[in-house]
């Protein structure tokens, strides 16, 4: 594992991931903070192109937990079948537009705790909405970011809860909002798992990636 950074370099990082990218979005479309969820929660094990290319449409017509209800589950597969495990998903998504229409009036709670209820909703999607939405600085930690924070040693861990952690430990508060946004982005597309892009890397000469692909 690389060695932990000192808080100089990891400012230095996130000044030059600010300096690139002041405002980092999330790359899944949603119309609201109900589409929001719902394509958090479809996303998982698939590619967030692969879900906007399923819910531009659906959203169209189901972006209420109530309209969603109203087209019923076997109508969400028609819009999802594309995506991986879209039978257990759509069953999630209409169990959890249940529970909004009947304990929350139709509304997306906005606690980590009361997101995580839901079905097909864990602790990184809860982040996401919470980040994306709410603009608290949650930390949504996914594969990329996993890469990222270990090879660079910005947030090292052996474990998501771990690198969640480190983050929160690690990087200055003031890049706290943004932070995962860049860590994704940086991973999906600069620092990838097969062929890291070091040679055009921002950051390659802060990183303790050892085996550097210049």
């Amino acid at each position: 594992m690389a060695k932990q950074l000192d808080y100089h370099k990891i400012r230095e990082i996130f000044t030059r991931f600010h300096d690139a990218d002041p405002e980092p979005k999330g790359e899944l479309e949603h119309v609201n903070v109900y589409t929001l969820v719902v394509a958090v929660a479809l996303s998982a094990q698939a590619t967030d192109a692969g879900v906007n290319k399923a819910t531009r449409a659906l959203f169209q017509i189901a972006d209420t937990p109530q309209k969603m209800l109203d087209l019923g589950e076997e109508g969400l597969i028609e819009h999802i079948k594309t995506i991986g495990l879209f039978r257990q998903k759509a069953k999630n998504v209409i169990k959890l537009s249940r529970i909004l229409v009947d304990q929350y009036g139709g509304e997306v709670p906005n606690s980590r705790a009361a997101l995580q209820s839901l079905p097909g909703v864990g602790r990184k999607t809860a982040n996401v909405v919470l980040n994306m939405w709410w603009r608290y600085p949650a930390q949504a930690v996914d594969t990329h970011i996993f890469r990222v924070g270990n090879r660079t040693g910005i947030c090292p861990g052996k474990t998501v809860d771990a690198v969640e952690r480190a983050i929160e430990d690690n990087i200055p508060t003031d890049f706290q909002l943004h932070a995962h946004h860049w860590l994704i982005l940086h991973g999906r597309y600069h620092c990838k798992a097969r062929k890291p892009m070091c040679a055009t890397c921002i950051i390659r000469d802060l990183c303790e990636f050892e085996d550097k692909n210049l």
